[in-house]
């Protein structure tokens, strides 16, 4: 029997933060959820969680609740029991700025890159060597902050420009599962 794959989507919780360009993490749990039949996620102290299986796998979704500056609390808890090897059995879903809306990178690690979620579950985990799903969100205008930026919603176009790739998100999250993040960097990055 396959071990547990644990895919964590970064964002904010709260209705003023559903549309942000942070929060793309939580709208493509939400679309995994609903595919694969796992239902509502069910908050407790530090993430909103949704379980099920892919077979062969035991699969938990995770919402971290704790505000993007303090993602990684939601996974000590795998940590200290080890539940994982994080090298190959977690996947972390997070918006980028740096990529235009809808274009999409699978990553075997990296650095936060400035991303306040990134630094966190970074930190937690005590590595940067855990793959990564980056969600282009478009980048800010010379005249917006950074965390305005991020924190504003996103305008109807961009959010269907990403929307339109979570069929391919999927897929390469499918991939990832069953071989590994190579083989979904190379068939979905773009």
């Amino acid at each position: 029997m396959a071990g547990l794959k644990v895919i964590v989507g970064l964002g904010n919780p709260g209705r003023e933060y559903a549309l942000t360009r942070h929060n793309v993490g939580w709208w493509l749990l939400d679309e995994l959820a609903a595919g694969w039949g796992m239902g509502r996620f069910r908050p407790d102290k530090t993430a909103a969680t949704a379980s099920g299986r892919v077979e062969p796998w035991a699969v938990r979704l995770v919402k971290p609740i704790t505000y993007m500056n303090r993602s990684g609390s939601a996974l000590l808890p795998y940590k200290r029991m080890n539940a994982i090897d994080v090298t190959k059995d977690l996947l972390v879903i997070v918006d980028d700025v740096a990529l235009e809306p809808g274009k999409i990178r699978f990553r075997p690690s990296g650095t936060p890159g400035g991303h306040n979620g990134l630094k966190s579950v970074e930190q937690a985990l005590g590595t940067k060597d855990y793959p990564r799903l980056r969600i282009g969100v478009g980048a800010k205008p010379p005249q917006w902050d950074l965390a305005d930026w991020v924190l504003s919603p996103m305008p109807k176009r961009d959010q269907e420009l990403v929307r339109e790739r979570f069929d391919d998100c999927i897929a390469g999250i499918k991939v990832w599962m069953e071989e590994g993040i190579e083989p979904a960097m190379n068939r979905f990055n773009g």
